[in-house]
């Protein structure tokens, strides 16, 4: 039988595709948006049937799914959803949860975004206007343990020595002083952050203080500065 134009018979389409019907994964998808969580979830079932998958639409379900689940092979993270402040999401999932590979899936393809968030230990990034079937590959590729960013765009270039070194000192955050700087960057007094994280005053004050430590600044306003460097102010505006 001959084939229709411009269609691949199934098998051929399936090979390309390097159909994984063995092996159960199990991803998060964490986007605000359902219609892109759809995109991703056809892309990680096109190439994963047995994939088990999780979804959240902010931070805080974020951060309850991987409490309440274990083992999760793969975490796919938006930079903009509720409760994330640039790449503060991004440092806290790898502070939190050093174990857990997490691949980045943005619409702002620029180079030094891309660039910041493999610093920041993202061991992939996904452009949002991405085929489905690069998705799949780029998954396909982390899940093998190794890094995808795309094929088109030069990391090497950019980045000065400063803001090298900022990344570096932002990346020795621990998960609760990520949670600090985002709260300062909202304008929080340190009995504001206090209540909202559930521990005293004099912790938060302990907190900041290591902040300043780390980023070699010495003040909360300035601290708050050297972090919105990173993304061009971005750090400083509301999320979602």
């Amino acid at each position: 039988m001959i084939a229709a134009r411009g269609r691949a018979p199934a098998r051929e389409r399936e090979d390309r595709w390097d159909v994984d019907t063995t092996t159960s994964f199990r991803l998060v998808i964490a986007d605000d948006h359902p219609l892109f969580r759809g995109a991703l979830r056809e892309a990680v079932l096109r190439r994963f049937p047995s994939a088990e998958l999780f979804e959240a639409g902010g931070l805080e379900d974020l951060q309850a799914l991987l409490e309440r689940e274990s083992d999760v092979d793969l975490v796919l993270l938006d930079l903009t959803m509720p409760g994330v402040r640039g790449f503060s999401g991004l440092m806290y999932l790898r502070a939190q949860y050093p174990g857990v590979p997490v691949v980045v899936v943005s619409a702002n393809e620029e180079a030094g975004v891309i660039r910041h968030c493999m610093e920041f230990g993202a061991s992939g990034f996904i452009p949002k206007t991405s085929s489905v079937e690069t998705m799949g590959e780029a998954i396909r590729t982390v899940l093998d343990g190794q890094t995808w960013t795309p094929p088109d765009v030069d990391l090497s270039a950019g980045g000065d020595t400063d803001t090298r070194a900022l990344v570096a000192r932002l990346a020795t955050l621990t998960p609760q002083q990520v949670r600090v700087l985002m709260m300062l960057s909202e304008g929080l007094l340190n009995k504001q952050i206090a209540y909202e994280l559930g521990v005293s005053e004099a912790t938060v004050k302990a907190h900041v203080s290591a902040i300043l430590q780390k980023l070699g600044v010495e003040s909360r306003t300035q601290a708050v500065i050297a972090a919105s460097k990173i993304e061009g102010g971005t750090w400083s505006q509301a999320a979602g």
